[in-house]
């Protein structure tokens, strides 16, 4: 039978044994701007926010 020379640490077995992977985030599409976004985020398009297709804020203008 084989044995190992020395102990595997806990750390190193359980890193082995993991099965978590990095997922993409999820990317919606704003109905109104057809700007890709985050899914529950609000996006900034062309000086406005959107939010759910609908805007939410307007940028002020710096120029008054």
């Amino acid at each position: 039978m084989a044995h190992p020379k020395h102990r595997i640490s806990q750390t190193r077995q359980a890193k082995r044994r993991t099965h978590y992977k990095l997922e993409a985030p999820n990317v919606a599409t704003c109905p109104t701007t057809g700007q890709p976004h985050l899914f529950h985020h609000a996006h900034w398009h062309e000086g406005k926010l959107y939010y759910k297709g609908k805007v939410v804020l307007e940028k002020e203008n710096a120029e008054a």
